[in-house]
């Protein structure tokens, strides 16, 4: 299985904190937040990764992460997308690196409290579709800026709605994807949303009409440090008091 960490974006969730760095080069607890992504990748076995991300500070990443071997990494590559096209479009700028080969995407402003590395190994041992890490959100207010799964009676993922007004449920998608090779092809027959960019949710919703979706529910904390200013520093007070991505 091969890991897709994408750390583009412009960030402006954060600002003025972005005004002259990368988001996911900002700090989270003692370290750079895009560590935590290669860290979470790192204990979930996955240890081929590519870093995608754009801006004018890409640079920096290889100043920080350079072969990677400093992380556990034992093949590190990057790729740069020249604009904010969307997550789906960064995650298809790895298509020739990922191959054959499945893959875990993940978000580097996501971080987990524990790490994920039974979802990684649940869907490698069929490696077909698509599966999902989920997380319960209480307050109604905060799943309406979120990615939101409406289940069945079954439990099944029957659509992935974007900001819901009315959320059909209390979980969201949170930032770490897991896809077959065939992802790459979902991709290519994508148009833009409304905004412009190629949409994860889109991607997702492929394979919930195809009936190849999976999920898991986390335990534990997940927080997006990205997502505004007071969650920026939430996830960092979460992360200097209890840690990230244990066992």
């Amino acid at each position: 299985m091969r890991g897709v960490i994408l750390a583009g974006g412009t960030g402006s969730r954060l600002y003025p904190l972005t005004r002259i760095t990368n988001k996911h080069l900002l700090p989270i607890g003692d370290r750079p937040m895009i560590s935590y992504g290669i860290e979470a990748l790192v204990k979930a076995g996955v240890t081929e990764i590519m870093v995608v991300t754009g801006g004018t500070h890409a640079g920096e990443f290889l100043r920080l992460l350079s072969n990677g071997h400093e992380f556990g990494v034992e093949r590190l590559l990057y790729a740069y997308q020249e604009r904010a096209g969307g997550i789906a479009e960064a995650l298809g700028l790895a298509a020739q690196f990922v191959g054959d080969d499945t893959a875990v995407v993940m978000l580097a402003d996501n971080i987990f409290g524990r790490s994920f590395v039974d979802s990684v190994n649940r869907f490698g041992d069929h490696g077909n579709g698509a599966r999902l890490l989920l997380a319960e959100v209480k307050d109604p207010a905060h799943l309406r800026h979120l990615g939101v799964p409406e289940l069945d009676s079954s439990g099944r993922i029957v659509r992935i709605v974007e900001k819901p007004e009315d959320p059909p449920s209390n979980y969201c998608v949170t930032g770490v994807y897991l896809y077959d090779p065939g992802v790459f092809e979902v991709i290519a027959t994508l148009r833009p949303s409304g905004r412009g960019e190629l949409e994860i949710t889109d991607v997702n919703n492929h394979y919930v009409a195809e009936g190849l979706i999976d999920y898991d529910v986390l335990e534990g904390f997940w927080g997006d440090a990205g997502e505004s200013i007071d969650a920026y520093y939430a996830v960092n007070d979460h992360v200097r008091r209890y840690g990230a991505n244990l066992d």
